[in-house]
């Protein structure tokens, strides 16, 4: 009979999931060679708050369940010193910004622009106008206190 699969959630810092599927006879160093190729020595995890040193160890033994939680912490590779004269290793490039990153901060600056327009042009906004422009920062501010809170 085949050994049953389970699933996995690997769980990173930046609350992003992975679902792994394994077998309990599977070895911890085995699920880090599968699903993190190259990172192994970067990759720590984590279960019910224990870190998992022993590649060796089998997920059997650790009484893993259906969609437990992994979680992931990937620590940046070491970088071996170079010897003088010899150049090193380039700078990583910046992260790249988001769309979604900016997208917050545009509305705000868009709002703040239509609050101004509306307390200098009092004249142009109408009753129902001011009120959906109240409603739509209110919403907004609950949105950016939801995004920043964590």
């Amino acid at each position: 009979p085949a050994e049953p699969t389970l699933v996995l959630r690997l769980k990173f810092l930046n609350d992003t999931e992975r679902l792994a599927r394994v077998r309990p006879g599977d070895t911890v160093g085995a699920l880090k060679r599968t699903y993190f190729p190259g990172q192994e020595q970067q990759v720590r995890l984590i279960y019910q708050g224990q870190l998992l040193r022993d590649d060796a160890q089998s997920l059997a033994a650790l009484h893993l369940g259906h969609l437990s939680v992994l979680h992931c912490h990937l620590s940046p590779p070491s970088v071996a010193p170079t010897a003088p004269g010899t150049p090193g290793p380039r700078s990583p490039a910046p992260a790249a910004l988001g769309v979604g990153s900016l997208a917050l901060p545009l509305f705000v600056l868009l709002l703040a622009l239509l609050w101004y327009l509306q307390l200098q042009h009092r004249h142009v906004f109408t009753a129902t106008a001011t009120t959906c422009l109240a409603g739509l920062t209110l919403l907004v501010t609950f949105v950016a206190f939801a995004m920043y809170r964590r």
